[in-house]
């Protein structure tokens, strides 16, 4: 009997698909995905073919099409085993990127496959993409990075720390933090502790034996704050960062009543000679910028790469081209700013409101601030070349930086088409100066229209990694702003977000993509973990550091490191660093009071990380979901391995269907890690599955890592 879908009632429709699936269709069989298996190769050039591969339970389905951009094409069954078979179909590909998904179909009923799973209706907008010549680079795959934000990492040279009274920025003078301990001050970005990268070289032992594979360093380009979001020189690493050579000069001067004297207060820094020694002097820039090769080299001999965060949608006032606080004004071998002159060769690097020179307080800042000058590339060809030079200079040697970090990528210009042109020339410049360099992007929301080959190769991964990260784990927002009760342990609203956000990448993005539980704009992770919303100005820093659950933490940090995606520590993280969102998250790295445990947790979570290629380049599944616990699968050819998470304040009895990654009775399962309440451990448990399924009883709190041994 034909069954006419189309005339069917819709309550009806619905009710009849749901019962053919459930006795027909082995829903749960169904899969294919980007990765090497299912796509072959993953990343196909530009005039290649490429085969794409679709998997369903064994005599399951009548037919299989790939349908390619409306047009359809009927799949071959090239092989089965003992639960699935497998069709494939081979693509000749052009230059042009394609779009794809699954149309199958059995009896009467056909039903469709995309990258969210298995749809009733065609759903394009989950389609599966293919850009033909779109390549990350391999070394990025899964890479194990490591965040240093350098001014609170470690204080290798002291001869180079910012003094107190040095200059004056947003309304008083720098302040040289002499105890390393100090929580940073609610406004703390004139305050520095000397941390720089003669530390990062002394600490090169610990970062290797972490077992880090990429530096990610908050920018290190000449700059007034701790931070150094507002660049001052494009073309210089900040000598208190790098080396001070040669160092002459008067610091402020302050009044009987303790206030700075300021002669010029239009001009504070006019009279702060020392400062404008030491990040003018061409010896020091030179010397800072030798000192930064030396640990790339050092960093490169251990197997570590390293990324440079790329500023460049705003500058700072004190930059060189603009010079608002007239620090290169008299300074020998620098031509005026174009806040002092008119007729400085850097005038249309930024936009002026009104005639209004010399010193032209009338300029556009970004989001209005005066200390953060926009960058007006649409009408200066001369600032967008210099932007690119600074791209290709640093990837470049002597330097060979490995990547860039884009901040408020999507910001850059005045308009959405600018943006995009923009970073397609910018990623034509670096990859050509540096084929394997990585271009990271800070993004918010869907980053599709960036993910196309032409301009990034991907994210800081923010929806579909830290923000339905942190409301599982936690129930709080990422700045700690927010509690949400109901999405606190919501394993239906975890998945569901996970998936969704996922579908925004191809696969090749999301396989580079920074996952990371903390860095410097939200709160810390494990301060997260005690439910509070507050921030050190309402509550007090010390209030960040109750209350808190290193076994939440580790539940965390063991899904960082099995999901796909880079997983990116942020430093301190490892050693139990607590903190409320900016200033608080940027607390000095806890040397001779870390907790070790915890760090000897993230060496070994690591080490398993590292151990197998299919956490880097595998397939993912989530194959079992209770509120408050999941299980998930990674596999490839070679491994199959389940991790299965318990945030429940009581046990959790647990099928898992393993045969859903391939896993049958004639294997073992070992475990590799387990996390509670208690600790952690590495001691081996073996389990042998029975008809498919593997049973586990997970403690509260607790997570597993479980991977299958050939007998």
């Amino acid at each position: 009997m034909n069954i006419d879908l189309e005339r069917m009632p819709e309550s009806l429709l619905v009710q009849t698909y749901i019962y053919y699936l459930a006795n027909v269709f082995n829903t749960q069989a169904l899969f294919s995905d980007g990765t090497k298996f299912f796509r072959d190769p993953p990343e196909p050039d530009a005039y290649s073919s490429v085969t794409i591969r679709f998997r369903s339970a064994r005599e399951n389905l009548d037919e299989a099409y790939l349908v390619v951009d409306d047009e359809k094409y009927l799949m071959t069954k090239f092989f089965n085993d003992r639960y699935f078979d497998y069709y494939e179909y081979t693509l000749d590909l052009t230059d042009r990127q394609i779009h794809y998904y699954f149309e199958l179909h059995y009896g009467n009923i056909v039903c469709y496959y995309f990258t969210v799973g298995l749809c009733r209706r065609p759903e394009t907008n989950y389609s599966f993409t293919i850009t033909p010549g779109f390549h990350t680079p391999d070394w990025a795959k899964g890479a194990v990075m490591y965040q240093i934000y350098t001014d609170r990492f470690y204080n290798g040279d002291r001869s180079n720390d910012v003094l107190t009274d040095e200059y004056y920025y947003i309304g008083d003078s720098t302040d040289k933090v002499d105890d390393w301990e100090k929580y940073p001050a609610q406004m703390g970005v004139r305050e520095f502790y000397g941390g720089d990268l003669e530390g990062v070289l002394q600490k090169m032992d610990y970062l290797q034996d972490l077992g880090i594979e990429v530096i990610y360093f908050n920018p290190l380009f000449v700059s007034p704050s701790n931070h150094k979001y507002d660049i001052q020189d494009y073309d210089n690493i900040d000598p208190h960062f790098g080396k001070i050579v040669h160092d002459e000069g008067e610091l402020l001067k302050r009044n009987e009543d303790g206030s700075i004297h300021l002669d010029d207060p239009s001009a504070p820094n006019r009279t702060a000679t020392r400062y404008i020694d030491r990040v003018t002097n061409k010896a020091n820039l030179d010397a800072s910028n030798e000192l930064f090769a030396k640990v790339v080299e050092e960093a490169h001999r251990r197997g570590i790469k390293v990324i440079l965060d790329g500023v460049f949608n705003h500058c700072g006032s004190f930059n060189k081209w603009l010079d608002r606080e007239r620090i290169y004004e008299n300074a020998e071998g620098y031509e005026k700013g174009a806040f002092v002159s008119k007729d400085s060769p850097y005038h249309t690097f930024f936009k002026f409101r009104e005639d209004k020179w010399p010193y032209n307080y009338y300029y556009d800042g970004w989001w209005g601030h005066d200390t953060l000058p926009k960058l007006n590339y649409e009408d200066s060809r001369a600032l967008f070349d210099y932007i690119m030079h600074v791209a290709r200079k640093w990837v470049s040697p002597p330097y060979n930086v490995d990547g860039w970090r884009l901040d408020v990528a999507a910001d850059l210009g005045q308009s959405s088409e600018y943006n995009h042109y923009f970073w397609q020339e910018f990623r034509r410049n670096v990859k050509e100066a540096n084929p394997n360099a990585i271009i990271l992007a800070e993004h918010y929301g869907d980053p599709a229209s960036w993910l196309n080959g032409d301009q990034w190769d991907t994210v800081m991964n923010y929806d579909a990694f830290m923000e339905p990260v942190t409301w599982f784990f936690t129930g709080l927002e990422k700045h700690s702003d927010e509690e949400r009760p109901d999405m606190y342990r919501n394993t239906e609203s975890f998945v569901g977000s996970m998936r969704y956000g996922m579908s925004k990448f191809n696969t090749q993005s999301l396989q580079v993509a920074m996952n990371e539980l903390s860095n410097h704009d939200h709160s810390r992770f494990l301060t997260r973990t005690n439910h509070k919303v507050g921030r050190t100005q309402s509550l007090g820093p010390d209030a960040a550091n109750e209350g808190v659950s290193v076994p939440v933490m580790r539940l965390a940090v063991l899904f960082q490191f099995t999901w796909p995606g880079a997983p990116t520590v942020y430093y301190g993280d490892e050693a139990g660093v607590c903190g409320w969102t900016d200033p608080d998250n940027r607390r000095t790295y806890p040397w001779g009071h870390e907790n070790h445990e915890l760090i000897d947790f993230h060496k070994q979570v690591i080490r398993i990380h590292k151990d197998y290629q299919a956490f880097r380049t595998g397939s993912v599944l989530f194959l079992d979901e209770q509120y408050g616990y999941f299980a998930f699968g990674r596999f490839d050819m070679k491994d199959k391995i389940v991790v299965a998470i318990n945030m429940n304040d009581h046990d959790i009895q647990s099928d898992i269907p393993v045969w859903r990654i391939g896993i049958d009775n004639t294997e073992t399962m070992a475990v590799l890690m387990t996390t509670d309440q208690e600790g952690f451990s590495l001691a081996t448990k073996i389990y042998n599955p029975d008809k498919g399924f593997l049973h586990i009883n997970m403690r509260p709190y607790s997570g597993v890592i479980i991977k299958n041994f050939d007998n």
